[in-house]
């Protein structure tokens, strides 16, 4: 359900957009840094589950029709922004002695998982790339239909991120260990990914709504 035709353009373009920093590389990479690995991975699946989601809506054609009213697009940012910066105090506000330790990192990977998942679908600039991008690459050359192709399209779209978030976790996973070691780092890890939350938000809030 894809034109072979364009494939060789569409992963060069996926390829480009993955290494382009954005807020899922952000929250991705600091999940890793400050709680290791596991955690990581488990925002990745967040972000890939998110992705899929948003894969379906542009299949169905629902993205399409809420990306056409401001309004909508301006309740999702606000949304989006106002659930980064809850999540920001509430880890500004957690005590050193409550920053999990190793044993404590299934509760955590969860969370991260879910917080993962719903900042990505409160993005709206994530809700417009799928509108703007996905259709550049349909084809009318092929019998499947246009939401056939999208769906196609967006589910490579999102294998490759995954895999490219994965390997982003490996690597900074490896680089964050020692830090998951130190005794200071450990007991002001909250703090700092309280910060990278209040980062987002303002990302999120100030961004334009264009892709």
């Amino acid at each position: 359900m894809i034109d072979f035709a364009l494939l060789p353009l569409y992963l060069t373009t996926v390829i480009a957009l993955l290494l382009i920093p954005g807020p899922d590389m952000l929250l991705i990479a600091s999940s890793s840094l400050s709680y290791g690995r596991k955690v990581g991975v488990y925002a990745s699946f967040g972000n890939a589950t998110s992705g899929v989601i948003l894969t379906l809506l542009a299949a169905m054609g629902v993205s399409a029709l809420v990306a056409m009213n401001p309004l909508a697009l301006d309740i999702l940012r606000i949304l989006g922004g106002a659930y980064l910066l809850k999540m920001g105090w509430d880890c500004l506000r957690a005590e050193a002695a409550s920053a999990p330790d190793v044993q404590q990192q299934d509760n955590l990977a969860k969370l991260l998982y879910k917080r993962a998942v719903f900042s990505n679908l409160l993005n709206p600039k994530a809700l417009v790339f799928f509108v703007l991008f996905l259709p550049q690459f349909v084809s009318t050359q092929l019998t499947a239909s246009s939401g056939e192709q999208m769906l196609a399209l967006g589910l490579l779209l999102n294998v490759m991120g995954l895999i490219f978030n994965l390997l982003l976790v490996v690597l900074v996973g490896s680089l964050g260990r020692p830090l998951l070691q130190n005794t200071r780092f450990r007991q002001n890890q909250n703090k700092f990914m309280g910060i990278i939350f209040m980062v987002l938000a303002v990302w999120l809030l100030s961004s334009q709504l264009v892709v």
